[in-house]
């Protein structure tokens, strides 16, 4: 039986989602688009991860890639010890229904359903029953109690990612996809939300994939992942604010 000093070891070494070589190309010939040329990462169990890189530099590509929404032209990707790089489609809408959820920029959410029947929509049509403790404290984590009834025209923005963030951990996935989930919101309600995927981050030991353009919020991340022309430039550790500004200020000058 492994000691809980074993057992964190381990977990620490244990990979949620990776790339080998990733390449993604659009067309071809003279007008081909390399969106990605070469990507490969490694993105532990329970880190928090922020990818950056100036526009067009194949962020958004990446977390297409990492999540299944898009295939690469080459190289491989894996979920947990899934590859899913060449899975058949209704394998690959299974694996995204049990093991990846999103949080969108512009929240996502089915206007004729309430906050509760959004958060438990992903369950649904999984065919999963909800733990009902596990869905409660959740929903109070996220300051939701008084709103479930409501639906999304009667929320805030900030109100509304909250549901979103509680809809993607409702099914506990192995990866937690975020783009850019601080774009719509003020600098309060943007805290909050950053405050919540750090939280899930440190009691669920979530794994979260942020893709931003915020150095803020980047630097709420465990890690920040520089992309540039399609290739990630650099590669920081618990950096501040101030040294994503840097990095940053060097990837667009590449």
């Amino acid at each position: 039986m492994l000691t809980s000093t074993a057992t964190a070891a381990r977990a620490a070494t244990e990979i949620a989602v990776a790339a080998t070589r990733l390449a993604r190309q659009y067309g071809e010939g003279e007008s081909a688009v390399h969106a990605l040329r070469g990507v490969s990462l490694k993105v532990p169990v329970g880190q928090f991860t922020a990818v950056m890189g100036p526009s067009g530099s194949g962020k958004s590509t990446l977390m297409h890639m990492l999540a299944g929404l898009d295939r690469p032209s080459n190289g491989r990707v894996f979920v947990g010890s899934e590859d899913i790089t060449d899975m058949p489609d209704k394998e690959l809408t299974k694996l995204r229904r049990r093991h990846i959820g999103f949080v969108f920029q512009s929240f996502n959410l089915l206007p004729m359903l309430t906050a509760e029947e959004n958060i438990l929509l992903p369950l649904s049509i999984a065919g999963r029953k909800p733990d009902k403790a596990a869905v409660s404290s959740l929903i109070a984590r996220v300051g939701l109690g008084e709103r479930l009834d409501h639906k999304p025209s009667q929320l805030s923005g900030g109100q509304q990612q909250r549901v979103a963030i509680a809809r993607a951990l409702a099914s506990q996935p192995t990866v937690l996809f975020a783009d850019e989930p601080t774009g719509n919101l003020d600098s309060t309600s943007g805290t909050e939300v950053l405050a919540l995927l750090r939280e899930a981050v440190e009691l669920d030991r979530q794994t979260t994939v942020m893709v931003t353009h915020d150095p803020r919020a980047a630097a709420s991340a465990d890690r920040v992942l520089f992309l540039a022309d399609g290739r990630i430039v650099d590669d920081l550790a618990d950096p501040t604010e101030e040294q994503i500004l840097a990095a940053m200020k060097e990837a667009t000058q590449r």
